[in-house]
């Protein structure tokens, strides 16, 4: 949890002052916002390619020496792009460290190590706390240090890089036993593959259509949240940083002490399906704002959705085997990095299309509204999966014998 926290602190930074140091190149707002996407695009891809064989690699060698390779990655990533000089670099830079890095997907295959698979989900949780509690002070940061210089927040995010190396080097332990490791199948270590084998786990192929429906709309938030609330508000970065620093309280509020309760009262497919629907309308309503506070109240109101991809993600990991642990979160990963390959193909061009609009013109929030319409698609999804099964599940139970029930 320490070492996510401290991840997510370095890559929120960035967060508020990318997009501004991208447009510090550029001559115009449209201009902006595609080069902008071409440099998030140059990360997911890279991650997307690079995800399934660093998790191949953490069940071959262990979880601890991929996430201090991807925490090499990072520093590297952030001090090269403090000392970029031009467009070319950064996208460079983002290739290589997109590359190195599947911390995210690691962590959760730790997670899984030590985790009983009935609290995989309230763990997932805590790690999803850690990431929101990143996001709480990383931004912030990030928007103050970035009010004083654009590279400013480059170089404290590279600092804070190096010193998770070191506390992952002298601090984490391994999670996974030898016993549990297993041999690199180099065939299956490719982002293809590994989607594959995701989609045939125990049937939960339309899962893995939620996910990918759920992720490409968060990531498509993510590649307009900054700019667009420009665009809209005027916000520079310390604006920007405030408001994904009220995401992160959220975020901790809900994966950190709600989150149980939720799981309590709802469990988790049904956790998932609210969530995911609940979801949609705050995409909807980010799009139809038309003052800062607005963008506030949403954020504030659309608690359930901040668990429901925990649910999710716990459904899929205990459908995979204990050493497969690794290369499931990969996948996962993949398929999550997948989505940051497309969002910035979508959202950036959305964004650029509508940047010329005035400031209250309701089709600046034509991002959001793409964002609302998948994410209602992955709800519907979810949902028609839950009711499947269930039903499927009443009707085996009711042809059991008494004692076969007992026995169940």
């Amino acid at each position: 949890m320490i070492t996510v926290l401290i991840d997510m602190i370095s890559i929120g930074l960035i967060i508020p002052v990318l997009p501004a140091l991208v447009g510090s190149f550029t001559s115009s707002p449209t201009e902006q916002a595609w080069w902008y996407g071409a440099v998030a695009f140059s990360f997911g891809f890279a991650n997307f390619i690079g995800s399934p064989i660093l998790g191949a690699l953490s069940d071959r060698y262990g979880r601890r020496p991929v996430l201090l390779l991807g925490f090499c990655g990072l520093a590297l990533n952030f001090f090269a792009t403090a000392l970029a000089t031009s467009l070319w670099m950064l996208v460079a830079v983002r290739l290589v460290g997109g590359a190195m890095q599947a911390n995210a997907a690691v962590a959760n295959a730790y997670v899984a190590d030590i985790t009983p698979p009935e609290q995989r989900a309230s763990r997932f949780g805590m790690l999803g706390a850690m990431f929101g509690l990143g996001f709480i002070l990383g931004p912030v940061m990030g928007g103050i240090l970035g009010a004083i210089h654009l590279n400013l927040p480059f170089f404290a995010a590279g600092t804070l890089s190096i010193l998770n190396l070191l506390y992952g080097y002298f601090v984490l332990p391994e999670s996974l036993p030898l016993e549990r490791r297993k041999p690199i199948h180099w065939p299956s270590a490719n982002p293809v593959s590994a989607l594959r084998k995701l989609g045939q786990l125990k049937g939960i192929g339309p899962l893995v259509a939620v996910v990918a429906m759920a992720s490409l709309a968060q990531f498509t938030l993510h590649t307009s949240w900054v700019l667009h609330n420009f665009f809209r508000f005027g916000w520079g970065p310390s604006e920007n940083g405030w408001s994904l620093f009220a995401v992160g309280v959220m975020s901790v509020i809900v994966q950190g002490f709600l989150l149980k309760h939720f799981l309590r009262w709802f469990g988790a497919r049904k956790l998932a399906a609210i969530g995911l629907a609940s979801g949609a309308v705050a995409y909807l309503l980010w799009g139809l704002a038309t003052e800062g506070w607005m963008m506030y109240a949403v954020i504030g109101c659309n608690v359930l959705a901040f668990g429901s991809m925990a649910a999710v993600q716990s459904l899929i990991s205990n459908s995979a085997e204990a050493h497969n642990q690794g290369q499931t979160m990969g996948a996962v990963s993949s398929l999550n990095s997948l989505m940051a390959v497309l969002a910035p193909m979508v959202g950036a061009p959305l964004l650029a299309a509508v940047s010329h609009l005035p400031a209250q013109d309701w089709r600046l929030g034509a991002p959001f509204f793409f964002s609302a319409l998948l994410q209602a698609v992955a709800a519907f999804l979810a949902m028609r999966y839950f009711m499947t099964h269930q039903a499927a599940a009443t009707a085996a139970a009711a042809e059991l014998t008494p004692s076969e029930s007992a026995t169940l």
